[in-house]
């Protein structure tokens, strides 16, 4: 077993960590936004071990980026769907995702009702997540070609 496959079997099997904290803190925001709950201090956790885990996924990826044998940039790079989603398409999208999850939870703290905190978390999370999704159904699509 070789690093590449180590960090890719790290990568993959973190994944469902990440969705996970990253789902739970979705539908508790949307409970406490639309229930018009308090904003208390295990939501303000949920939040950020989901953005810490979705960063901690993004640090992983990065040094899977490098040590993987698809990332190749030369002139049949845009060429091969395979190539290109490895090299460009997954990583532009998760790092538009992974944004998205900063910026909505750096907002959130800045608040200061919390039907605003629950509603920017939801709102902002799910969007990433929607990207999140498009970017894996992108993926599944262009190695099925």
């Amino acid at each position: 077993m070789n690093a590449y496959s180590i960090v890719q079997h790290l990568h993959s099997g973190f994944r469902y960590i990440v969705l996970i904290l990253f789902i739970y803190a979705i539908i508790a925001a949307f409970v406490g936004w639309l229930g018009n709950r308090p904003y208390t201090n295990g939501n303000r956790l949920t939040n950020l071990f989901a953005m810490i885990s979705v960063h901690t996924q993004l640090l992983i990826g990065i040094v899977l980026y490098f040590l993987s044998p698809l990332v190749a940039f030369n002139s049949t790079t845009m060429k091969d769907p395979v190539t290109r989603y490895f090299t460009v398409e997954h990583w532009v999208m998760m790092l538009v995702a992974i944004a998205l999850i900063t910026i909505g939870h750096s907002k959130s703290k800045k608040l200061i009702t919390p039907q605003s905190k629950h509603k920017i978390i939801a709102l902002f999370y799910s969007i990433a997540l929607l990207i999140i999704i498009g970017a894996l159904a992108a993926g599944k699509i262009s190695i099925l070609k």
